[in-house]
């Protein structure tokens, strides 16, 4: 791994810990599931995003950037998380948000106020308008007089890959005998990173729908991060989309409602609550085994679960008569 500069955004290693009840409900021996609780990283209520900021902050910094901007969807974990690390460093923030303000400001909005962003909705647009807007935004900043810096849609680019590089580092120290990786798949960047750490055999990719093509998004970080056009063959599932990013599937309701039973840890719909179906899937069509060493990347994402009114209404249904 290259040297490169960081700034300390959390205290490391994340957990690892065992999951027997869950592995046996699944089918799985009681040692063969574990998860990696990436969810627990400190910040405005944690998830896989600060390892990627603590390498852009740190390059935002080093050429003068007084203020982040940065880009999502209305509920995204990765601009909340933004803020976080903004109001940590000192930096202002500026939020780019797909869609139109909301009526109500709950989950991740809502933290994004109390964090110190300023919001600004972009309307209907796709993701290459929404970056676009985001980029005047730094345009119109830097006209001011203010340094600012854009961070990359998802926090993932080659530089922010290699926070997950550091997370496959740990995971050597952390176990050796692991046959299996699930995480969710959505800008790309941890599932890059932890490929060029532990290689491509073990990793198990799960689409959430947030980009096109992952594959293609995934390989071409790879690309950059090592300087070689990435031609091995990557492991991802597309079967959890459902009808689109937002859409909750009855596989992932299946998935919230297993874990937090049976390891009393809560997933987000729309990351972690996918690549748990995808793990699900997995297991019952037998492509993981009884027997073999299998770790979920938990990306946190739990804030979100509290702005998706699909969600809440499923959770509801457990508390009813």
């Amino acid at each position: 791994m290259p040297k490169l500069s960081k700034v300390e955004l959390s205290t490391w290693p994340t957990p690892l810990e065992p999951q027997p009840r869950l592995a046996q409900i699944l089918g799985l021996k009681p040692n063969d599931l574990w998860i990696k609780r990436d969810d627990l990283t400190g910040l405005a209520g944690g998830g896989n995003k600060i390892r990627k900021l603590e390498y852009t902050c740190a390059d935002a910094i080093k050429k003068g950037a007084k203020t982040l901007v940065t880009v999502g969807a209305a509920q995204s974990n990765h601009a909340r998380l933004t803020a976080a690390a903004a109001a940590r460093l000192g930096l202002d923030v500026v939020l780019v948000l797909a869609g139109n303000s909301p009526t109500e400001f709950t989950g991740n909005i809502a933290l994004d106020g109390l964090l110190g962003a300023r919001l600004v909705w972009a309307g209907d647009v796709d993701d290459h308008e929404l970056e676009e807007y985001a980029r005047k935004e730094v345009s119109t900043l830097e006209s001011q007089g203010i340094p600012a810096a854009l961070i990359p849609f998802g926090g993932s680019n080659a530089l922010a890959s290699f926070g997950y590089v550091n997370c496959g580092e740990e995971l050597k120290t952390q176990t050796t005998d692991f046959k299996n990786i699930f995480t969710a798949v959505g800008s790309g960047g941890t599932m890059a990173g932890l490929v060029y750490s532990l290689g491509e055999t073990h990793i198990h990719g799960v689409d959430a729908g947030a980009v096109p093509n992952p594959e293609e998004r995934v390989r071409g970080l790879l690309s950059e991060m090592t300087g070689n056009d990435f031609t091995a063959h990557l492991n991802i599932r597309r079967d959890q989309v459902g009808k689109g990013y937002g859409f909750l599937t009855e596989e992932v309701k299946e998935a919230l409602h297993l874990v937090a039973i049976h390891s009393g840890i809560i997933l987000d719909p729309i990351y972690t609550g996918r690549a748990f179906a995808g793990l699900i899937a997995a297991i019952r069509e037998g492509s993981v085994k009884p027997g073999e060493k299998t770790i979920f990347i938990h990306s946190g994402g739990l804030p979100g679960f509290f702005g998706n009114p699909d969600v809440l209404n499923f959770a509801k249904t457990y508390n009813l008569d």
